[in-house]
């Protein structure tokens, strides 16, 4: 399976399971995701949710090129961007925490994900960014939407995207892309991270959340977000982001 969702503890977990791609996005992927945001809609004994990725190299690279580089055209390309932007939309306004443990790289569509996430515990290994910029196109699934409504300061958001190139954890954690950087052991972050909050009422997180997403319906979030994925698809079709993509897989092989 590309994916796993394991319940424990009231902790629901989502494991990208694609290590030998950097755990790079699918189409099964993205279905995995939508099960994931109907299984906690479903459970309200559910407390927090936990995004991560298999083994210690990489959270997600974002997008799998070999598959998606076949969408040539920006009408071929807008449901698969438009689909994966309402997934993490659906994600961020989870009723719950959520939490991505980025246990290595996260990078282009990978760090959208993690973005969008409420918190973010960073492997001291990992580098992260926006890098969509060196494929000759923005951020498609609501990351760079995301990352405006989560750093402190927009000039270093907008210098992470324009930049297009992936930064140390130490970087993420003092621009406050990053909640916590860990070293070494990922579950022991995530329990020692988890330990005061699981002492609150699971009502109150929920209710806090709950003010969060009203934040952002208020401000239509989502409308902005759709607006970066239809940019994001008219530069899917340019030659330059093709040719960018092209030189990207023949430098991999």
């Amino acid at each position: 399976m590309p994916f796993t969702i394991n319940l424990e503890d009231q902790i629901i977990r989502f494991t990208i399971n694609r290590p030998q791609v950097r755990n790079a996005i699918n189409f099964d992927i993205i279905v995995g995701f939508e099960k994931l945001v109907s299984a906690v809609h479903n459970d309200s004994t559910i407390k927090f949710v936990v995004i991560t990725g298999e083994g210690d190299d990489a959270f997600c690279s974002g997008g799998d090129l070999s598959i998606f580089h076949g969408l040539h055209t920006a009408k071929d390309a807008f449901p698969m961007l438009n689909r994966m932007a309402t997934v993490l939309y659906n994600i961020a306004t989870l009723p719950v925490p959520v939490i991505a443990l980025v246990n290595g790289h996260a990078v282009g569509g990978g760090c959208e994900i993690a973005t969008a996430c409420d918190y973010r515990l960073v492997s001291s290994r990992a580098k992260c960014g926006f890098i969509q910029g060196s494929l000759a196109i923005t951020s498609g699934w609501g990351g760079g939407t995301f990352l405006f409504e989560k750093l402190p300061r927009q000039d270093i958001a907008m210098q992470m995207l324009s930049q297009a190139k992936p930064l140390p954890a130490s970087t993420m954690l003092d621009n406050g892309w990053a909640t916590q950087v860990y070293q070494d052991d990922k579950e022991l972050a995530l329990h020692t991270f988890l330990a005061e909050m699981k002492q609150v009422e699971a009502t109150v997180h929920r209710a806090y959340k709950q003010m969060l997403i009203r934040k952002w319906t208020g401000q239509n979030l989502l409308d902005q977000i759709r607006e970066e994925v239809q940019t994001c698809s008219l530069l899917w079709e340019a030659d330059e982001h093709h040719l960018a993509v092209q030189k990207f897989l023949t430098k991999r092989k």
